[in-house]
């Protein structure tokens, strides 16, 4: 069973993006480490989406490498970043098989990304996160916390097809397998990383509970 599919919904909802999307707004949490690393410093914004973090990321600065498994996202990045003059290294790849070298980057950012498959899925990705990720580098992501599962919803919405893997009936992105973990799940996941912040929040909605990490690639 394939369970990395997340990217044909995606794919689809970049086409139809634009500047008033609200997946074009930059965290401003993202934006405020950036501002903490040296100037300069190699980052990859992993699930780039339209740009929306590393177009703020390359106009601080940094050397911006942008990856997506969704060709629109690729897109959509080297048209704004050639508009704005902006020099922003765009891949089309997956999450679970990065193409860079060991070490290749201080900064590696996955803002409600890495969650979209089963749990092999996620381990894979941060496995290949903490290989392109210089020793001393640090690492921000976001996860879909389990606090958003309450168990009549589950039963009645979702089905858990593996370990904390669910898919949701219905229309939207959650007909494709994503990951619900809990601190001590996530943390288990995260060999090779000091955590610095882990602090679980809903984003737009109420109920919509995400994990938001901060860490640093041990040596």
């Amino acid at each position: 069973m394939n369970t990395d599919t997340a990217h044909r919904y995606w794919n689809d909802e970049w086409q139809r993006a634009d500047g008033s999307s609200p997946w074009a707004m930059p965290e401003p949490w993202v934006v405020d480490h950036a501002q903490t690393l040296a100037p300069g410093s190699r980052i990859l914004d992993l699930g780039a989406g339209i740009g929306r973090h590393a177009l703020s990321l390359a106009e601080l600065g940094h050397q911006v490498t942008a990856l997506d498994a969704a060709e629109a996202s690729v897109a959509a990045i080297g048209a704004a970043a050639f508009t704005k003059s902006l020099a922003i290294e765009t891949c089309h790849a997956p999450m679970t098989d990065l193409p860079f070298d060991a070490g290749s980057f201080d900064h590696v950012l996955a803002w409600n990304v890495i969650y979209h498959g089963d749990e092999t899925v996620v381990r894979r990705t941060l496995a290949e996160v903490a290989r392109v990720l210089r020793p001393g580098g640090s690492f921000m992501a976001t996860m879909l916390s389990n606090r958003r599962l309450p168990p009549e919803q589950a039963k009645a919405e979702g089905h858990e097809i593996s370990r904390n893997t669910w898919v949701f009936d219905g229309k939207g992105d959650k007909v494709h397998p994503h990951y619900f973990c809990t601190a001590s799940d996530l943390l288990a996941l995260l060999w090779g990383f000091e955590v610095f912040t882990l602090y679980d929040r809903p984003h737009e909605k109420p109920g919509s509970w995400h994990w938001h990490l901060l860490a640093e690639r041990l040596a």
